[in-house]
């Protein structure tokens, strides 16, 4: 979705205001692909000054994800709020980086752009279905949550490490 910026640019006071229905947008981490299944962000666009406009947004989306212990499906809430200011093409600073505003298009914000990276930046960093999660066996892939397995969990301790390896020795002979 483009919206066009020229009268917020120029004309002093002007504001700008657009509710973004974010159902059905797909958000690309690390490979994996998650659809937003519902969300509605308010965006506020104000003059600022001559040739830039701040962009204010505030919402919550929710979206399926994998708990990061047991792979099961969790539905999680997030919250988005962010500032960021935009530039008139003829007024971006010297000093920045052309990527610092690659939702700007000319006088058109791309706010698909926009959005799909604020979003990311606002991404769980864990994600789990409970707080006391026990995962999955490392052997057989039980969910440890829906019951246990017969699985041997012995960890050996890892400075004991050269000993083994000796009495190992001594078994092949």
């Amino acid at each position: 979705m483009l919206l066009n910026l020229s009268d917020v640019f120029e004309t002093e006071g002007c504001k700008l205001s657009e509710e973004i229905d974010v159902a059905g947008m797909v958000i690309e981490d690390f490979g994996v692909l998650h659809e937003i299944s519902e969300g509605r962000i308010l965006l506020g666009i104000t003059h600022y000054e001559e040739g830039r406009a701040l962009i204010h947004a505030d919402g919550r989306i929710k979206v399926k994800l994998s708990c990061d212990r047991c792979l099961s499906e969790v539905i999680d809430e997030i919250d988005i709020s962010f500032d960021e200011e935009a530039y008139a093409p003829d007024m971006i600073p010297e000093d920045s980086d052309q990527d610092d505003f690659s939702y700007m298009e000319e006088y058109n914000l791309n706010v698909d752009s926009l959005l799909k990276c604020e979003i990311l930046m606002q991404w769980p960093m864990k994600v789990l279905c409970k707080p006391d999660c026990r995962g999955i066996c490392m052997k057989c892939g039980q969910n440890l949550n829906l019951g246990t397995c017969s699985c041997d969990t012995f960890v050996p301790d890892p400075r004991m490490a050269a000993f083994s390896n000796i009495f190992d020795a001594i078994k092949e002979v």
